[in-house]
């Protein structure tokens, strides 16, 4: 098993419906804030089930979403099949697109899934695929002093917030016997210095930014907004 396999499986990581629903939520609202207004044409890439994209949606002209998984982007049109500036699509027809196709850009955890060598021709193709004024925003960047047990704290409190502690004190014992925490082992997660995120960004020609809050719950971690030059 990969990631993409694992986050195409049936996987524990979201504890009950209201886990899902308030994460995905909070997310979207985050998302929505950098939209610039109604003709921008945005994609979420990595957008996982994306359940409230239609709140970002909203605010843009037309929204691409963009997810490897097959079943996630399976349920993710069926979802979006009445909403009519809401596309799905594979990263594959993602890299076919123009350059130029795009106001803004969100990938929201998606960087500690991936290579080092796979995120710098990333950065560089969303480059082309970005507008001269365009905005690409990286959230939920890992620093290396962020632990497994930062992660479990910061959802226990999100939790509390929210009406599900109970069953994410479940969630979290019922994942550790899951194929997340091995994959975790065996491949790893890339995490950043905010100094070598910054780098690696401007390297692929952006003007960078860390924002002063991370798209999402979990304030340890961080998003970064880097503009077309």
């Amino acid at each position: 098993m990969d990631w993409i396999s694992f986050w195409n499986s049936d996987h524990p990581i979201y504890v009950n419906e209201r886990h899902r629903q308030v994460h995905y939520r909070g997310i979207a609202d985050d998302v929505s804030r950098y939209v610039t207004g109604p003709t921008a044409v945005v994609m979420d890439y990595g957008c996982g089930e994306s359940l409230h994209a239609d709140i970002v949606a909203a605010k843009a002209g037309q929204l691409i979403l963009c997810e490897a998984a097959s079943n996630v982007r399976d349920h993710l049109t069926t979802r979006f099949a009445s909403a009519g500036n809401i596309a799905v699509k594979s990263p594959e027809e993602v890299a076919a697109l123009p350059a130029g196709t795009f106001d803004l850009i969100v990938m929201h955890s998606v960087a500690q899934y991936l290579g080092q060598d796979e995120t710098d021709a990333m950065f560089r193709d969303f480059k082309r695929l970005l507008k001269p004024d365009g905005l690409f925003v990286i959230g939920d960047v890992i620093p290396p002093q962020v632990s497994p047990i930062t992660d479990a704290v910061s959802l226990l409190r999100f939790a509390a917030a929210n009406g599900f502690l109970f069953h994410a004190a479940l969630g979290l014992a019922r994942t550790a016997f899951s194929d997340y925490p091995k994959l975790r082992a065996r491949l790893g997660l890339t995490l950043y210095e905010e100094a070598a995120m910054k780098a690696k960004l401007e390297a692929a020609g952006f003007t960078v930014q860390r924002a002063a809050k991370n798209i999402g719950h979990s304030q340890s971690r961080m998003t970064f907004m880097a503009a077309t030059r």
